[in-house]
């Protein structure tokens, strides 16, 4: 199982985030890490945008968003964007797309949120032709009419990842793309629910083996300092929970709340926790630090701590 990293979701000065998010990406990449993850909140810079700006300032990690919702760009801006960004990164883009939630969809951007699967199916029909290039992007389906050029040539193909939590999602990104990007998914429902429903079509269609990445909270602490992570997870990253995907996906599972899912303890206690999620299936971890303490010292100092013990399990976790 890979070790990566999410990048961009803590607050803090926009006038130095750039800075921050560069910073944090060139330490996942000098300290190993395999992968960077650049989520797409509703409130927050373009993920794709800072997905090129990392990777001009790294060499060799993987980078991708996590996700980009297909509502909010047309699947022609979204590969041409895709492209450039491939461009940047020298091959190392995997771009993960998703179809959002219709709490953001109908209520913050005023569209339909009406049969998202079959929204995404027929977006990947114009993004993988458009992708696949150069040539002339020709498709017409219940969503779109198509008749575009595009013509970039010598860009490295972009793995494509799917925000995929129900079976028809899961279906789709095992037939047509390279995996899923999971939130909010436990070792249960992954291992009895994604796995399956991923694997199953993925073999069906002849495509490789499906890439598994989970979104993971992480805090390294002190046995005693768990309780107080759990809230401090369940406090900063329980809006999603509000979502009827998210809720079903909780459901499959173990856990209630966001917290449930937190890795947290002393080393040997994170690296147990992390092994049932490679035992469960899982080919990639994006890692959601979370710190505890009292004031901005010590919750750095608290973060430091974790990824010092994420960088000491790269390659261990296999």
């Amino acid at each position: 199982m890979r070790i990566g990293v999410m990048v961009g979701p803590e607050r803090g000065r926009y006038a130095t985030k750039v800075a921050r998010m560069r910073a944090d990406a060139t330490w996942a990449e000098e300290a190993g890490l395999a992968s960077v993850w650049v989520p797409q909140i509703p409130d927050e810079f373009d993920a794709m945008t800072a997905v090129a700006l990392l990777g001009d300032v790294t060499e060799r990690v993987e980078i991708g968003t996590a996700v980009v919702p297909i509502q909010t760009r047309h699947p022609i801006a979204t590969a041409q964007q895709a492209l450039a960004t491939q461009a940047v990164c020298e091959g190392r883009f995997s771009l993960g797309l998703g179809v959002s939630h219709h709490w953001i969809v109908e209520d913050m951007l005023g569209l339909p949120y009406d049969r998202p699967a079959r929204a995404m199916a027929n977006y990947l029909d114009v993004l993988d032709r458009a992708l696949a290039g150069p040539g002339h992007v020709d498709v017409e389906n219940d969503d779109w009419r198509i008749h575009n050029p595009l013509d970039v040539t010598d860009v490295t193909p972009t793995p494509v990842l799917l925000a995929a939590l129900g079976p028809v999602m899961l279906r789709l990104a095992g037939e047509r793309t390279d995996g899923t990007i999971l939130w909010l998914a436990d070792e249960k429902a992954i291992a009895s629910h994604v796995v399956p429903h991923l694997t199953r079509a993925a073999e069906s269609a002849g495509r490789p083996a499906p890439r598994v990445v989970a979104g993971v909270p992480v805090c390294l602490c002190r046995p005693d300092e768990v309780d107080r992570a759990v809230e401090r997870t369940n406090r900063i990253l329980s809006e999603a929970e509000v979502s009827p995907n998210y809720q079903k996906l909780l459901d499959l599972g173990d856990a209630e709340r966001v917290g449930d899912l937190l890795a947290a303890g002393d080393e040997a206690m994170v690296e147990r926790r992390l092994r049932s999620y490679a035992d469960a299936g899982v080919t990639d971890l994006s890692v959601r630090v979370v710190p505890v303490g009292d004031g901005r010292e010590e919750l750095i100092a608290s973060s430091g701590r974790t990824r010092e013990l994420l960088a000491s399990l790269v390659g261990a976790l296999a």
